[in-house]
């Protein structure tokens, strides 16, 4: 029997989104990625991480395609409490697990649905490096290219240092309790100026730590990522006759 004063794991996928520069037709999260909707191969990495003790999906209230998806069921809950922004789909999503009786000590991994390369080994990676840290962190990327400040005629103003710079991605993991409240307080304050996960704790005045990702752990954003995204999982998929890889 699990010690109740000791932290589950839990991950939260917030699937409220159209993802509308996608071109589809459909919201992207469910668009068909190496024979599977590219939501299935996000659970799928959680569901096979055993560190991973709950999986949330999000869903909008009318969502029409969630509920046909057929996904690795083991862990999974789906709740309609989709908000009109991310910031709000993860605030309801975090209040839905509190109202299930999970615990604010327990830590919540929230990560994109289109983010669909993460592998298990990338998430064992994230909760051993944050399951003692006093804040949470992220999985990010130190930026590896020239970044270029621009003016108002798109012409280049300065290059900026980039060695301190990181790209943020996902999952990022905080407490439920902590992650909910610095949800709270940035929506009713200021709510532009929530970006991601992070950038909530960080108005609370916090340092999350940065946890060193992969360039694979990109999010499906544009037409031409379907492609990239398809071509790794079925060479993952021809590299391990079918198994997830770490």
């Amino acid at each position: 029997m699990q010690d109740m004063d000791t932290p589950r794991m839990h991950a939260l996928i917030p699937c409220a989104g159209t993802g509308s520069r996608t071109g589809a037709s459909i919201p992207k999260q469910y668009v068909a990625v190496a024979g599977q909707p590219m939501l299935w191969h996000t659970v799928a990495a959680f569901d096979a991480c055993t560190q991973i003790d709950a999986i949330l999906l999000v869903l909008a209230p009318d969502d029409a395609h969630g509920d046909a998806v057929p996904l690795p069921a083991g862990k999974l809950q789906r709740a309609r409490v989709g908000g009109n922004s991310r910031a709000e789909s993860v605030r309801n999503g975090l209040r839905h697990l509190r109202a299930q009786g999970v615990p604010d000590h327990d830590w919540v991994l929230v990560h994109d649905a289109a983010r669909c390369l993460l592998t298990p080994a990338q998430i064992s990676q994230l909760i051993t490096a944050c399951a003692d840290d006093a804040v949470g962190g992220l999985l990010a990327l130190p930026l590896p290219d020239t970044l270029k400040q621009q003016d108002e005629a798109a012409r280049v103003q300065a290059t900026i240092p980039r060695s301190d710079k990181w790209l943020a991605q996902t999952p990022q993991m905080f407490r439920l309790g902590l992650l909910l409240q610095a949800l709270e307080d940035s929506l009713q304050h200021t709510p532009d100026a929530i970006t991601d996960e992070s950038s909530a704790i960080e108005l609370a005045g916090l340092q999350p730590q940065l946890v060193q990702g992969s360039a694979w752990n990109f999010k499906v954003t544009y037409p031409d990522d379907f492609a990239l995204a398809e071509a790794v999982l079925q060479a993952r998929a021809a590299a391990s006759h079918g198994t997830i890889q770490p």
